[in-house]
């Protein structure tokens, strides 16, 4: 058998393997630059809390989720996100690299490995992906947050996230959760109330905004502190200067 011969099976392969990978990256980037300009009617999370509702017979489950343009929502809805989620998301490029080596740095003393995820990282694996924690997945979630970084604007994603995060058991966006919770419009919400909503995003679950314990009281109020010290609303659109203390 000839060289020729012998590498032509592996040239195929490679070719093969060259067009998919094209293939795949302008598929997911067209997806992703259409969901710059049109709202997306669900998310990947929401799909699998309805599905496991349907498998695990919860009768009583009902999936709430209503779409608000950013210009409905009130200001301190993202600010209150920012400050408990991720100081510097005005600043990064999808990537917290200083709250990744602190996280591993804490683990490898004998601690709990924390999240790290960045608020871009979140909006990628609540809108495209799935929960829980696997290699696959972290490197899905690093490949959208670098899509979405470079096809969104800041204030894109935060309207995304705002949208699609989840607020309580089956309440996802500020549009469910302001009439769910606090009886109001999304444009309505104050400071207490955007804190509240974002005191709960590490376990909506588990936690509550409208009949808060007082772990969620005591996180509120730390909130409501950071997002006086970054500045105020304008902090999220790189107007106020940056403090960010994660």
């Amino acid at each position: 058998m000839s060289e020729f011969s012998r590498r032509s099976p592996l040239r195929r392969l490679l070719r093969l393997l060259a067009i998919v990978a094209l293939a795949w990256f302008g598929v997911t980037w067209l997806m992703v630059l259409m969901l710059r300009f049109i709202p997306p009617w669900t998310s990947a999370v929401m799909v699998e809390r309805q599905i496991g509702a349907w498998v695990h017979h919860e009768p009583n489950f009902h999936l709430r989720h209503r779409w608000v343009p950013w210009s409905q929502i009130s200001p301190w809805v993202p600010l209150a996100m920012v400050a408990g989620e991720d100081q510097k998301f005005p600043y990064h490029h999808g990537f917290d690299f200083d709250s990744i080596h602190s996280a591993i740095d804490e683990a490898d003393d004998g601690g709990r490995l924390r999240g790290a995820s960045t608020i871009s990282q979140q909006t990628a694996k609540n809108l495209f992906l799935w929960n829980g924690r696997s290699f696959v997945r972290k490197g899905l979630e690093a490949y959208f947050t670098l899509l979405i970084e470079m096809t969104w604007p800041k204030q894109r994603i935060l309207e995304v996230y705002a949208n699609i995060a989840e607020l309580g058991d089956g309440v996802y966006g500020v549009g469910a959760a302001s009439d769910a919770f606090f009886h109001t419009v999304p444009a309505r919400l104050g400071p207490s109330q955007a804190a509240r909503l974002a005191a709960v995003l590490p376990s909506p679950r588990r936690l509550h905004a409208d009949q808060p314990s007082a772990y969620v009281l005591r996180r509120a109020g730390w909130i409501e502190q950071q997002m006086s010290q970054l500045g105020g609303p304008g902090y999220i659109e790189g107007k106020a200067p940056p403090h960010a203390k994660r």
